[in-house]
This record gives structure tokens, C-alpha cells and sequence, in this order.
């Protein structure tokens, strides 16, 4: 599967798609309830079949306005909640929630409902006019910046939280261009290990790198949310002087979602490009597991920044899609103590020891570049 992402561009239309999510919410609101009405009652678990007859019953009564919906929308959302309450009742996830109408931001076509031909996406929506549900075609503009590949499987429409919208469309396409292969291996070791001695040596950014190779390369991370705290911290100060609710509220809220888009955008793009160039010098990537929920406690935003968890998946990707091979070690693996040369344990080395020499063998050592080298054998030796 591959997905494409294009953004509808603002037209006077796009009110369209606000009134369909809201309608959407109803329907997605409306089985949560009855759902748990049901379980109050003694009654079974309803199914996506018997939901699927509820809501024909529904249409033809009380609720005539869901009409016009799109029906593969409607299915969807009910296949949706039938996957989360099954989850639930096999004990791989929480009781199913409603969603809060400003969460609901997302709707889903298979095979009908839509046609795209070029730049424009026709959405077949419907509408009561003398009488009689008629068809009511709705076409949408979309910035189609590269063609995409493969048999269309289904498309979404999804608003962001700066009110755009955004078409995703996703295809069955696998032929994809393995890079050649070049024989190299690499541990790379993180910097979040050391991140309360690295943040408080300096007030500028991190002093040590965000990857250390096993090669000696140090890599750099941006840091996009520390550089736009500024920026922030105004805004918000600006937003807290306004009348909840009111236009210049709206409008400072607005601000601040865009510059959070344009923060995780910054950082999305550094992990793909740094997982591009890892997947076209090396055929074998080996990292270590770390605890991010509980750096998380100590540091917050220090490690939320770096965002390790995301570039972990974004490189397990690549590495699928180039035919790498990536390997996590044991978050309990000794890598930072052992001497990389002769294997002697440096039980006296501290996180204030940025360089250290090995009593046994003489060896120089920098602490990051030693902690990747072993991370690489350790790897190679579990693979």
C-alpha cells in the first residue's frame, strides 16, 4: 500500500465537507450510544451486519437526512466501530469513545461515491428536491504536485486542525526500485540516553549529536520545536488576551495550529531524509531499544522534540521498501561501559565522561562512537 497526500485548495465549496464531517460525527455518535443502550438492556454485541440494518431502518424513519451521505462513508465508519469493539472485547485495546465533533475530521470511499479525473475530484453527494432524493455532484480542485502509481484502492478526505483539507489517496503498488546494494553495516547510538548532561552544558541546543555512528559520523537534529518556543510562548500569551470564542480568537487559535504543522513538518522531513541517506550507504542498519515513555517523564519536551519513536518507524519503512535489513538490540545490553577494543568494563565511567582511555588495553575512546560500535556488534551477533 501507498498512500498520496494532495491539498484541496480553499473554494467556496469546501463548506460542503464541514457539513458532511458534522453528519458524519452524528452517525459515528449516534452507534456509540447504541451500542452501550444495548448493554444496558442485556442485549448482545450488534454486529456491522446488524448495524448495517439498523441503519436502513434508520433512513427511512427518523433519521431521513443521513440520505444524502455518501453510503460507502456510512459503511466505513460502522466497519470502524465494529474493528474497535472487537479489539476491545479481545482485549487489544480500551472501550471504544465518542469522538468530541471537532475530533471527527475524517471520511473514507471505496470503489464509489467519487471520480477523479486529473486535478478534480468529483464527490457524488445527494439532495431532496421536489419530493425525491436526485444525485448532486460536487467537484474539488487539488494541488496534484505528482502523479501517483498503482491500482487506486480508496481515497479520504481529512481536515487538519488548521481547517484545510487534504486528499489522501491509496494505492496497491509495490514496484518499487530497490537501492544497490553496498555491503555496509552501522550501529548508531542516540543521544536521548544523555540528555539531562547534555541539555544542561548548554542553553543553545544539544551539545552531543542526535545519532552517532559506528563510522564516527555525528548527526545533527534541528530541534524544530526549541528553535520556535519564541514564537510560541507569544502567541499564546497573545491568545490568553482574547474573548474565548470570539473571531480574534478563532484566528490566534488558527496561528498557533499552523506553526505546530509547520514544527512537526520540519521534523518529519529530517527523519525521512536521514533515513533516505542510512538506507543508500548501508545494507544493514542496527539501533537499541530505549524506554521513551520514561524519558519522557523526566525531560517532556526535551525528547518530544526529537521524536525518536517516529524516525525508528520511519526507518523500519525504508529499510522494508529498500530491501535493508534493521535490527533493534535489548534496551539492557551493555554497549557504553565495554571497551569496543579489548571488551574490559569500565564500571567507573561516569555521563559527565564524554572521552575516556581503557585502563586494560590503552585505547582512547569517545564515549558515543564506542557505544555505536558496540551497539553494531551486538547486533550483528543477534542477527
Amino acid at each position: 500500500m501507498k498512500t498520496y497526500k494532495y491539498k484541496i485548495g480553499d473554494q467556496s465549496n469546501c463548506m460542503r465537507i464541514g457539513n458532511l464531517l458534522d453528519d458524519m460525527w452524528q452517525v459515528h455518535a449516534y452507534f456509540h450510544k447504541w451500542q452501550r443502550q444495548r448493554y444496558k438492556d442485556g442485549f448482545g454485541y450488534a454486529n456491522y451486519a446488524v448495524m448495517c440494518k439498523q441503519l436502513t431502518a434508520l433512513k427511512r424513519t427518523t433519521h431521513r437526512h443521513w440520505n444524502m451521505l455518501p453510503s460507502q462513508a456510512i459503511q466505513e465508519e460502522l466497519k470502524r466501530i465494529d474493528v474497535a469493539y472487537q479489539r476491545f472485547f479481545n482485549k487489544l485495546g480500551g472501550r471504544p469513545h465518542i469522538k468530541p465533533r471537532h475530533k471527527f475530521k475524517s471520511f473514507t470511499l471505496k470503489q464509489a461515491g467519487y471520480k477523479l479525473k486529473n486535478n478534480r475530484i468529483t464527490l457524488t453527494l445527494r439532495k431532496f428536491e421536489n419530493g425525491k432524493w436526485k444525485r448532486n455532484p460536487i467537484a474539488y480542485t487539488f494541488h496534484k504536485h505528482r502523479q501517483w502509481h498503482g491500482t487506486l484502492s480508496r481515497i479520504t478526505i481529512k481536515r487538519d486542525s488548521c481547517g484545510d483539507y487534504w486528499l489522501y489517496i491509496i494505492t496497491t503498488y509495490t514496484d518499487f526500485k530497490s537501492l544497490p546494494t553496498t555491503g555496509q553495516s552501522v550501529g548508531a547510538d542516540n543521544v536521548i540516553q544523555g540528555m539531562d548532561l547534555v541539555y544542561s552544558q548548554t542553553k543553545s541546543g544539544m551539545k552531543e549529536a542526535y545519532l552517532t555512528l559506528s563510522t564516527g559520523e555525528k548527526i545533527q537534529h534541528p530541534q524544530p520545536l526549541k528553535s520556535n518556543l519564541n514564537k510560541l510562548r507569544s502567541l499564546n500569551k497573545a491568545l490568553s488576551r482574547k474573548v474565548k470564542g470570539s473571531k480574534g480568537w478563532w484566528r490566534c487559535v488558527r496561528q498557533i495550529a499552523r506553526l505546530y504543522r509547520k514544527i512537526s513538518n520540519q521534523r518529519k522531513d529530517f527523519h525521512w531524509q536521514l533515513a533516505s541517506e542510512l538506507c543508500k550507504k548501508f545494507d544493514t542498519i542496527i539501533l537499541e531499544t530505549l524506554n521513551l515513555d520514561g524519558m519522557k517523564r523526566l525531560w517532556g519536551r526535551k525528547v518530544s522534540d526529537l521524536a525518536f519513536y517516529q524516525f525508528v518507524g520511519i526507518l523500519k519503512y525504508k529499510c522494508q521498501k529498500h530491501k535493508r535489513h534493521f535490527e533493534q538490540i535489548g534496551q539492557w545490553t551493555a554497549t557504553t561501559k565495554p571497551c569496543s577494543a579489548c571488551g574490559f568494563h569500565n564500571e567507573n565511567l561516569s555521563l559527565s565522561d564524554r572521552q575516556w582511555t581503557c585502563p586494560k588495553c590503552s585505547a582512547h575512546h569517545d564515549r558515543d562512537i564506542n557505544a555505536a560500535i558496540n551497539i553494531l556488534r551486538a547486533g550483528i551477533a543477534v542477527t
